[in-house]
């Protein structure tokens, strides 16, 4: 009887312990979350997105800006102000996500690989010059050129 008793012990500790292992074995396992786990064999649903984007434009538009008034812009992601620059602050090549100096943001999408924003750019009177919708996407830097010729006009 006691050997019984020792080898149903026995069977039961190795049972808890191939589940405890299994658990372990799930996680998120999609290298583009920011909580990706390398030795998750199973995706367990658990996976976390952030989006990034920056905005940028070149001499001409600064200089229409500028010709039109403007004298500092600010930028919003869904009516949440990002950041402000000078109407007169551009950039001669496309600038990364978070470069010093550079209007950069960073979103969480929580589940969602992919997110849906609006980029709206006003002047100091509040005029609105660019109304845009966005796609961020998770782990994946987003350049945003803004152009003279896709304004909205006074």
């Amino acid at each position: 009887m006691k050997k019984l008793t020792f080898f149903t012990g026995l069977f039961l500790a190795v049972a808890l312990i191939s589940n405890s292992c299994s658990k372990k074995d799930r996680g998120c396992t999609d290298p583009d979350s920011v909580n990706y786990d390398k030795f998750a064999e199973k995706d367990d649903g658990s996976c976390r997105y952030e989006g990034y984007a920056v905005i940028w434009y070149e001499r001409d538009t600064s200089e229409g800006l500028i010709a039109d008034g403007a004298t500092a812009l600010k930028f919003y992601l869904d009516d949440q102000l990002i950041g402000s620059s000078a109407a007169g602050t551009f950039w001669a090549d496309q600038p990364d996500c978070g470069d010093n100096g550079s209007v950069s943001v960073t979103k969480d999408l929580g589940k969602e690989k992919k997110k849906k924003f609006t980029l709206s750019v006003r002047d100091q009177v509040n005029f609105e010059y660019w109304n845009t919708p966005i796609d961020m996407e998770g782990n994946t830097c987003l350049s945003i050129e803004l152009t003279w010729g896709s304004r909205k006009k006074k």
